[in-house]
């Protein structure tokens, strides 16, 4: 007993009462055998174990240590003060602590730790009233501090304190419709959707509109009083962790559906949304990624804004709109007095592989995207899109030269014969026509177009080879490849060349005396119809494809151009990016 009573970790409840079992020892009606039984158990190691256990747990983890020991810490620092003032001008220390005791951080600080040890904490909401008519139905008070939260809507949604309300159109009654995640609402925990407003700060809202309501709320200063009828589902708001790409910009304030402009999210074509709640069939709640931002925002869901894209598409159709004509699969723009489709000058290859399936026009909203972070020893491709003669042929070739060794670019195949000096998986594999015909139906190409009677393509199989191979795979393929190569299995990071302005192409093209990639002989430049042939080609890519691009260099400087290409390369290799979230399942 001694012993256990000197080691000042065992529990004090435990040692008072095995004190309490030696006293009364004798006049226990026991025998020697259950007395040291009781006594053993009373000593051992695993019940003091558990009784510290269960006293953690019924205390929450609170240590008593950490409670505060004084609650006036600022008057003893001034006491301090008085007392050292006058040994400050002969005396270092003195000196030294009457300086430091001044220094605003430090009475900051004792001022915070005051306040949380007297528990002063703000805001100070008034006593919540208690009468209550025994014939109510149960009823709920809470109150909440009017803040920033947005206080205007439209229509029959008002917003209040990161919540909407609305009438319900069976009863006539205000009940909450909506409480936005993050929002003074959602934090208390106290407010669901469904709830029936009876009174705001004392005021009957019964026979009321949502904007009586939001009056009454706007002239409010300080705590906001709610008397609420409970709803009969109590479900907390779940925050999901779905991410995604917006493939379109949106400002809430031009939006003339939105419940409230004032609770909206804008953002912009590649940013990253974190979608926390999907419940409302038209309006998720979304913050941005990494916005600090706690209260979450109104953007239209993937089902609203498809149906909006396709309502404008067939207006713009109805109403014969040039944008809409200019960047149709396969057409000139109306001020162009030929057709996209038959240029005079060199065929471009792969050309021939365009079909409608390819060409189908997407409705691009939103993408869930998931981080993808290195892996050594396997290297994402890089794939340049671009029109024809944008220059991506010459930036490929540059990066392939920084390193050899580390950038491979898949050899072609094709059904010509081989020329004098060519080798054959060196500079093309040659088969025969049947053969790639039989590939090309099985869909082993990524690409593939005929050029003067003679195939040519590219494999899936090379790109793969060369990626297992731990080569970082440079391509630069027709753009209708990129549905083929947009796998989970090859990972590709999509940097789309763009050209710069008809001005600027033609200045700079011209300068560099670019040779023309429409003429079979590339012995002249560029013609003006050629670069405006280039840009049509761009918006046509952009308009259909812009949605899978990664990442955009202009090439109106090739050498600018280069750089930015060199640093995109190296940060695929090293950082964490976004993609489709089915690649990292």
């Amino acid at each position: 007993m001694t012993a256990v009573m000197a080691n000042g970790n065992w529990d004090p409840a435990l040692s008072r009462l095995l004190v309490s079992l030696e006293e009364a020892r004798q006049v226990l009606p026991s025998s020697e055998e259950e007395f040291g039984f009781l006594s053993g158990l009373l000593q051992s190691k695993e019940l003091h174990a558990l009784v510290k256990v269960h006293n953690k747990i019924i205390n929450n983890g609170k240590d008593e240590k950490f409670h505060p020991t004084v609650s006036n810490s600022m008057q003893i620092a001034l006491d301090v003060l008085d007392v050292i003032a006058p040994k400050a001008t002969s005396n270092e220390d003195c000196k030294n602590l009457f300086i430091l005791l001044q220094k605003p951080h430090i009475q900051g600080l004792l001022c915070a730790h005051d306040a949380v040890a007297q528990k002063d904490y703000f805001p100070r909401l008034p006593e919540i009233p208690l009468e209550v008519d025994e014939d109510e139905e149960t009823i709920k008070i809470v109150q909440l501090v009017k803040s920033s939260e947005p206080l205007s809507g439209a229509q029959s949604v008002e917003p209040i304190v990161g919540a909407t309300i609305k009438t319900d159109e069976q009863t006539g009654k205000i009940v909450i419709a909506r409480i936005m995640h993050g929002g003074a609402a959602d934090r208390s925990g106290l407010i669901h959707v469904g709830d029936e407003v009876c009174e705001v700060n004392g005021i009957n809202v019964e026979g009321k509109t949502p904007n009586d309501v939001l009056k009454i709320l706007q002239a409010s200063e300080g705590t906001i009083t709610f008397k609420l009828v409970p709803a009969d589902s109590k479900s907390g708001l779940r925050e999901s962790k779905v991410r995604v790409r917006a493939h379109f910009d949106y400002t809430s304030s031009t939006d003339p559906y939105i419940p409230c402009k004032e609770a909206g999210l804008d953002f912009k074509k590649g940013d990253i949304l974190h979608i926390v709640s999907q419940d409302d069939a038209y309006w998720w709640q979304a913050r941005r990624e990494g916005d600090r931002n706690m209260r979450a925002g109104l953007i239209p869901s993937r089902a609203l804004q498809e149906r909006r894209i396709i309502h404008e598409r067939t207006q713009k159709e109805k109403s014969g709109d040039e944008s809409k004509i200019m960047i149709l699969p396969g057409c000139q723009s109306p001020k162009s007095p030929r057709c996209a489709s038959k240029p005079k000058t060199k065929k471009i290859m792969y050309d021939t592989a365009e079909n409608d399936d390819f060409d189908r026009e997407e409705i691009a909203t939103y993408e869930e995207v998931a981080k993808l972070y290195p892996r050594p020893g396997l290297q994402r491709p890089l794939v340049l899109i671009g029109p024809p003669g944008v220059g991506r042929n010459e930036l490929k070739r540059r990066l392939i030269a920084t390193d050899p060794d580390k950038y491979k670019t898949p050899i072609p195949y094709t059904s010509r014969p081989p020329k004098h000096g060519e080798v054959n998986g060196k500079d093309y594999f040659f088969v025969t026509r049947e053969k790639m015909e039989e590939d090309i139906e099985a869909s082993k190409f990524i690409e593939f177009g005929e050029y003067k009677g003679n195939l040519y393509g590219t494999s899936a199989e090379s790109v793969k080879s060369l990626v297992n191979a731990g080569y970082v795979c440079i391509l630069n393929p027709h753009y209708q490849a990129l549905k083929m190569l947009r796998t989970p299995q090859l990972k590709p990071y999509i940097i789309y060349i763009k050209p710069p302005t008809f001005d600027v192409l033609k200045e700079t093209r011209n300068a560099a005396y670019a040779r023309s990639t429409f003429d079979e002989t590339n012995s002249r430049g560029f013609t003006d119809e050629e670069f405006h042939e280039i840009l049509h080609s761009s918006e046509r890519i952009e308009f259909l494809y812009s949605h899978l691009f990664d990442e955009v260099i202009v090439n109106a400087d090739l050498s600018v151009a280069f750089e930015q290409l060199v640093r995109v390369a190296s940060k695929v290799e090293t950082e964490p990016l976004w993609v489709p979230a089915s690649w990292v399942q």
